[in-house]
C-alpha cells in the first residue's frame, strides 16, 4: 500500500450528456435481402438503438404529389422536440469526423433526439428541406435511397466510435 503516489479519491465528478435518440423518418419499405440486413447490422451497433420509422404513400399519385404527400407524412412523423437533418443531394459534404463534432455539439447544447430525412426516389419536399436545421449530402453520386439507411446508420456508428476513441475509425 506504501507504493507509489497516493490514490486521489472523490474528484470532481465527470458529467456527461446523455446520447442522443436517433431517429430515421426513410420514405420507402425496406423487405428482407442484403439492404435490411446492412440495416439491421449498424442499427444493432448504435447506442441507444435507432427508431426507424417506413413512410409510405400508400396511393398512386403524379411525382410531384407523392413528393408533396410524403414530405407531409414525415414532418407528421418527426417529433416536435427533434433536430432534423435532411439528406439532400444538395446538402454540405461532412467528413466522418465532422458528423462525429456536430453530433457532440447537439448533445452539448442538449438536443435530445436526432432525426434524419431520407426521401423517396424523387428526393425530399422542400417543406421538409425548409423545416432542417441542416441538410446533409451522402456525396455527388446518386444512390439507391434503400441503401442510404445503411450508409447512414455505418456513419452514424463511425460518429458514435470515433467520439468514444474506439480505433474502428482510422485516418
Amino acid at each position: 500500500m506504501g507504493r507509489g503516489a497516493p490514490r486521489q479519491r472523490g474528484g470532481p465528478a465527470v458529467v456527461r450528456s446523455p446520447a442522443i435518440r436517433i431517429r430515421l423518418l426513410a420514405v420507402g419499405k425496406l423487405r428482407s435481402g442484403p439492404f435490411a440486413e446492412l440495416q439491421a447490422l449498424y442499427a444493432g451497433r448504435i447506442v441507444p438503438s435507432p427508431a426507424i420509422v417506413e413512410i409510405e404513400a400508400r396511393q398512386r399519385l403524379p411525382p410531384a404529389a407523392l413528393k408533396s404527400r410524403e414530405a407531409a407524412l414525415i414532418l407528421e412523423a418527426l417529433p416536435s422536440e427533434a433536430r432534423l437533418v435532411a439528406l439532400d443531394e444538395r446538402g454540405a459534404l461532412w467528413s466522418s469526423h465532422d458528423l462525429a463534432d456536430r453530433l457532440a455539439a447537439w448533445r452539448d447544447q442538449g438536443v435530445a433526439e436526432l432525426a434524419f430525412a431520407i426521401g423517396g426516389a424523387d428526393g425530399l419536399g422542400i417543406c421538409v428541406l425548409d423545416r432542417a436545421g441542416a441538410t446533409l449530402s451522402l456525396g455527388p453520386m446518386t444512390w439507391p435511397h434503400l441503401l442510404v439507411r445503411g450508409m447512414l446508420l455505418e456513419q452514424l456508428y463511425r460518429a458514435q466510435q470515433i467520439l468514444a476513441r474506439h480505433p474502428y475509425h482510422r485516418r
